[in-house]
């Protein structure tokens, strides 16, 4: 295994952050500092940081069907329910991508891989999110889908939607490849309706499937080198 990747899987922070580390001549094997990025770690080698030996942790890849009503935090100060109630105690610190608000339902990915984290949040990558949206009342697509495709500006700023397909009168199947905060109930507020409920059904290539709400599941190494190369399902903007 690479220097970086053991010190990231030892808790160090991203690959790219442990790098400051090993450039500035704080890291030892077997006694002996290293400063070259292409060390290869040996699973019988030593390896400190700041006189402290270093295990690697255990790399979690999961999927969590948040609940309505549970918080992305990992403490909250009105002790309200948190996503992380949902996941097992013994699991190394772990964190959530791709928020969702308290009132919103659906996928998390949860990690502490942080070359994964750094896919799909980066916007280059432009992985796909995909939502079922209840409307307090029926969807004018004459009047407002082309809008929501071309995209406007809302408050975290400029916004735009992938494809919206209509389910029923007030449902519909929205995709975007951005982050936004309160992406789809801002945009939709701007258009005179608010959003009842919020599910996000994808993740990229990664489907709700049959993850009950509350429930969490490991994904597969397939899945993950799925998700690393941004492989998902083509979405009709025209639909």
């Amino acid at each position: 295994m690479r220097l970086n990747k053991f010190l990231a899987a030892a808790g160090l922070g991203s690959r790219r952050n442990v790098e400051d580390l090993i450039r500035g001549g704080v890291v030892r094997i077997n006694g002996q500092v290293v400063t070259n990025l292409a060390t290869q770690v040996a699973p019988t080698d030593a390896v400190k940081v700041g006189g402290k030996l270093l295990r690697p942790e255990r790399i979690i890849h999961a999927v969590l069907n948040k609940p309505r009503g549970y918080l992305c935090t990992a403490n909250d100060p009105e002790e309200r329910k948190t996503i992380f109630s949902l996941l097992p105690f013994d699991w190394p610190r772990v964190h959530y991508v791709g928020r969702l608000d308290k009132d919103s339902e659906g996928l998390l990915i949860i990690t502490n891989d942080g070359d994964l984290t750094n896919v799909l949040t980066h916007p280059r990558h432009e992985v796909e999110k995909e939502y079922e949206v209840w409307l307090d009342k029926p969807f004018d697509i004459a009047a407002h889908r082309e809008k929501l495709l071309r995209g406007f500006r809302i408050e975290p700023g400029f916004a735009k939607c992938e494809a919206i397909e209509s389910v029923r009168r007030e449902k519909l199947r929205v995709v975007l490849r951005q982050g936004l905060k309160r992406q789809i109930r801002l945009m939709f507020y701007e258009l005179g309706y608010e959003v009842e409920r919020l599910v996000r059904v994808r993740i990229g290539p990664i489907v709700t499937g049959e993850i009950a709400p509350g429930t969490w599941r490991l994904l597969t190494q397939k899945e993950v080198a799925n998700l690393r190369e941004g492989s998902q399902p083509k979405a009709d903007a025209n639909s």
